[in-house]
């Protein structure tokens, strides 16, 4: 594997995970959000991950990760109790958002995490390529 193509695939990864980290701040913003634009309330949004086959011209080829879709968790949110809230029905209960901040500080902290290994890979292949450079000198 020659290294651009190394870089190719950390980019891709690099992005994937830059979409993960946006959308788990979309999730905690809206953590008490009752009511959206299509009714009801906030559904966490969940990122997921597929791979890619990348040819190469070598006839090798490599596997690339991309995010393959961005779509709503179907798990329900809890009823609470307030019937002061203005999204209350008859009985009092409100509708709350299935999402739970301290499973997307979790999310966040991995997606943050598998970012910046990935970082470190494209700044260490960019140590090796000076030194390599450095040598032929």
């Amino acid at each position: 594997m020659n290294l651009l193509s190394g870089i190719d695939v950390t980019t891709d990864a690099l992005s994937a995970q830059k979409t993960r980290l946006d959308i788990v701040a979309q999730n905690i913003a809206n953590a008490q959000t009752t009511r959206t634009p299509d009714g009801g309330p906030y559904k966490r949004q969940v990122v997921s991950f597929e791979t890619e086959l990348l040819k190469q011209t070598n006839g090798s080829s490599l596997q690339s990760v991309k995010v393959g879709s961005i779509s709503p968790d179907p798990t329900p949110g809890d009823m609470v109790y307030n019937p002061q809230h203005p999204d209350a029905g008859a009985n009092g209960m409100v509708a709350m958002p299935n999402v739970n901040v301290a499973y997307e500080m979790v999310d966040m902290i991995t997606a943050s995490r598998a970012y910046e290994a990935n970082l470190s890979f494209v700044k260490n292949a960019r140590t090796l390529a000076q030194k390599t450079l450095d040598i032929g000198k």
